[in-house]
């Protein structure tokens, strides 16, 4: 990897930029904070971000790609577009356990750098409002929708309990399975029951004895959304929703598989009957080397407490529809600690931690790590040349040949 070099003056202006806009990246994260909604439903979350990027001057493009709180908010015409995705989304119960203010307020702060910029290094900034990344595949549905085809780059940084700049986020996908029985009185007939949740116990005990043979980096979790009515009413009807995760799309099939058996068994031993629905796949995070090792430079240029190299490799982590885009087009996804204590995602106290100063620190330092990121891919003669050329490759590979 070739040393990387960014112009002082474009360093500058675009860290000026940030400092001129604290403020308001403060407040946006905290107001997102304070109301959180979940996914698909953010319509008050996407209002107030669409609205200070309109108010600094973007154009912005609400409802895109056919969901109501996506939004776009462009700024510059030149021809090599950096993607900078908002999400904003909170856990049902939980709030913002999970930072989506703070990654939706680095993203606005890293495009009012780029906007200082954008003339210069001849930069379209495109902010990408992507509601649903919790629950729902927002990103995924947005790709779909060609909301990302005029885009070269994809880009945010996620808060964590630590920096790791090259985290692996792994494929996943949700299933649900549902078991229709037989009522029946629990002690007067239950001979002429067919109770639908032994049918999840025994699926549940199918997943769990084989585990000893799951794939490296292959995860199973889930819990069940509904286990009958009454004790006395043998169960006719019983649900459960799980999680299953892996290293990457392949080995998320072969993982799909064995669980759908694992279902099926708890039917065929029982008698039931059963569904199996499953939510778009979230593929693995495939990080743009010449991006990842940019913001590197840019998170120990600013003093960043980062991970080894050799940590990043162990370091468990997550999933996200951003896996899906970094599929389709160059991408980046840092995490970016903030001072958590001990507290991980997805808890009330890193919720609670997203607002604390150490979060504030991280907002304003990923804000400008990303710009600088981005404002090297376009200094960079070969970076650059590059991304041009495979966003072009792209939008003729959907035209297909003439």
């Amino acid at each position: 990897m070739r040393r990387m070099r960014l112009s002082p003056e474009v360093r500058r202006r675009c860290q000026d930029a940030v400092d001129q806009a604290q403020d308001r990246l403060l407040a946006l994260s905290r107001s997102l904070h304070a109301e959180p909604e979940t996914a698909f439903r953010e319509y008050r979350s996407a209002a107030k971000v669409s609205g200070l990027l309109r108010d600094e001057g973007f154009a912005v493009d609400v409802g895109v790609g056919g969901l109501d709180t996506a939004f776009t908010a462009r700024y510059g015409d030149g021809p090599l577009v950096v993607g900078l995705c908002a999400e904003y989304d909170a856990l049902p119960g939980l709030g913002h356990a999970c930072g989506h203010n703070i990654i939706a307020a680095s993203s606005v702060g890293a495009a009012l750098a780029l906007r200082e910029v954008a003339a210069e290094l001849d930069l379209t900034v495109v902010v990408v409002g992507t509601p649903a990344e919790e629950e729902g595949g927002g990103k995924i549905t947005l790709l779909e929708a060609g909301v990302f085809d005029s885009v070269s780059m994809a880009m945010l940084v996620h808060p964590a309990p630590e920096d790791n700049c090259a985290p692996r986020p792994l494929a996943l996908v949700e299933l649900e399975v549902t078991y229709t029985g037989r009522e029946s009185h629990s002690a007067l007939a239950p001979h002429l029951g067919v109770n639908a949740a032994d049918a999840l116990t025994i699926a549940e005990v199918a997943v769990g004895v084989g585990r000893q043979h799951f794939e490296p980096r292959q995860q199973v979790h889930g819990i069940v959304t509904r286990g009958g009515d009454v004790p006395n009413v043998v169960p006719a009807h019983t649900r459960a929703l799980y999680n299953l995760r892996a290293a990457d799309m392949e080995s998320l099939s072969r993982l799909e598989s064995r669980i759908r058996a694992c279902f099926a068994a708890g039917a065929i031993g029982t008698g039931c009957t059963h569904e199996v629905s499953a939510t778009p796949a979230y593929a693995e995070l495939v990080h743009d080397s010449f991006l990842s090792e940019a913001y590197r430079s840019a998170a120990t240029e600013l003093g960043r407490p980062l991970v080894s190299r050799e940590q990043e490799l162990e370091m468990p982590t997550g999933s996200t529809d951003m896996g899906n885009v970094s599929r389709a087009l160059p991408s980046l996804q840092p995490s970016i600690g903030i001072n958590s204590g001990a507290a991980v995602n997805h808890q009330p106290e890193f919720a609670a931690a997203c607002v604390a100063p150490g979060a504030d620190r991280a907002l304003l330092q990923g804000a400008v790590a990303l710009a600088w990121t981005a404002a090297q891919a376009a200094q960079d003669e070969q970076a650059r040349q590059r991304l041009l050329d495979q966003h072009r490759e792209r939008g003729a590979s959907k035209v297909g040949p003439r």
